[in-house]
């Protein structure tokens, strides 16, 4: 048993070796700078979850608008 744990951990760190990472491996690199791209995508993840949010705000504030004046209607 412990040895498929040790293979499929073995695995793992193969795959993760292959992978693309969003910083930059030159160790010359230091601070901020090495994580330019990192950064970047975090901030148009934010940008994108704000106008999202600010949708949703929007059509709901407009669907309670809508409701409210038809269910208006029906009362008079």
């Amino acid at each position: 048993m412990f040895s498929k744990i040790g293979h499929f951990i073995s695995e793992v760190k193969g795959e993760l070796r292959k992978a693309t990472w969003p910083w930059e491996s030159d160790p010359k690199i230091k601070g901020v700078r090495k994580y330019k791209e990192l950064i970047d995508s975090t901030i148009v993840v934010l940008i994108a979850m704000i106008l999202l949010a600010g949708f949703v705000q929007i059509s709901d504030l407009l669907h309670v608008f809508v409701v409210g004046f038809l269910t208006n209607i029906g009362r008079s």
